[in-house]
């Protein structure tokens, strides 16, 4: 193989937690991960998190101050964690119209399971979509959510380039996302953690191990919170700012629409 070839194979390659698979195989490589473990998903999150994933969430819904007026997107959205916060946010009957949309069938259909046992009926659209060519028109949404998402895409420019184009002018872009970026002294045992003990209870609890690897590895390839922030600016968002969450395990990232 010549070096032209090399270098032609290297740029067409991405990162799928610390592996480097073509870019055109990523999307489905994600996808079934999340086809894998939709059913234990919560469950897992609970677990990993010792809750603590309820807070950021909390904190995104708060920070988001959802109105009845509002219709929200909220991108990979999977069993609806974020979707149900904010309606129990507007109340039963408080109006709003949210649309969850994720990338996986069986996230979606795990996320619908959860909304009929909890006799949710209306005010909750439910479908599969992809975050880079989302299924809607321009100036849709008011707001766009994406929770522990983003990192799994194949080309978040792309992604964030859709969120600018279905926000109407100043639409509300928040996303929630693990951060490389943890604070000194935590980094350490959060490691540990991470590459240790997780895997196992993946393994123990979801019957697969090596789906949480992936997902550990690839919050180590997300970008910084700051480098992440500049990107939302190049996608055409303006007021941009972050929060970063418990030690800087978690970042939670706000814009607006120009």
């Amino acid at each position: 193989m010549s070096t032209e070839d090399k270098e032609t194979d290297d740029a067409e390659a991405v990162d799928f937690g610390f592996k480097r698979v073509a870019a055109e195989a990523k999307a489905g490589l994600v996808r079934g991960v999340f086809e894998r473990v939709a059913r234990r998903y919560d469950v897992m999150n609970d677990v990993m998190s010792g809750g603590i994933h309820r807070v950021w969430k909390r904190e995104m819904v708060e920070w988001l101050r959802p109105t009845p007026a509002m219709t929200i997107v909220d991108v990979a959205g999977g069993t609806g964690d974020i979707a149900f916060r904010i309606r129990d946010r507007l109340g039963a009957d408080g109006g709003g119209h949210i649309v969850v949309c994720d990338a996986s069938q069986n996230m979606v259909e795990a996320g619908r399971d959860r909304a009929y046992d909890r006799g949710i009926l209306k005010g909750i659209e439910w479908l599969v979509g992809d975050a880079e060519r989302l299924p809607f028109k321009a100036r849709s949404f008011d707001a766009y959510t994406i929770a522990f998402g983003i990192r799994n895409l194949t080309r978040i420019e792309a992604a964030l380039g859709e969120a600018a184009r279905v926000l109407g002018p100043g639409g509300r872009f928040l996303c929630l996302e693990f951060s490389p970026d943890v604070m000194p002294g935590l980094d350490k045992l959060y490691d540990l953690y991470s590459f240790a003990v997780i895997p196992m209870m993946g393994a123990a609890i979801a019957k697969d191990a090596g789906s949480y690897r992936y997902l550990v590895e690839s919050i180590r390839r997300f970008p910084h919170p700051e480098r992440f922030a500049g990107m939302i600016r190049d996608a055409g968002f303006a007021g941009v700012s972050y929060r970063r969450l418990s030690g800087g395990i978690a970042a939670l990232h706000s814009a607006y629409r120009v």
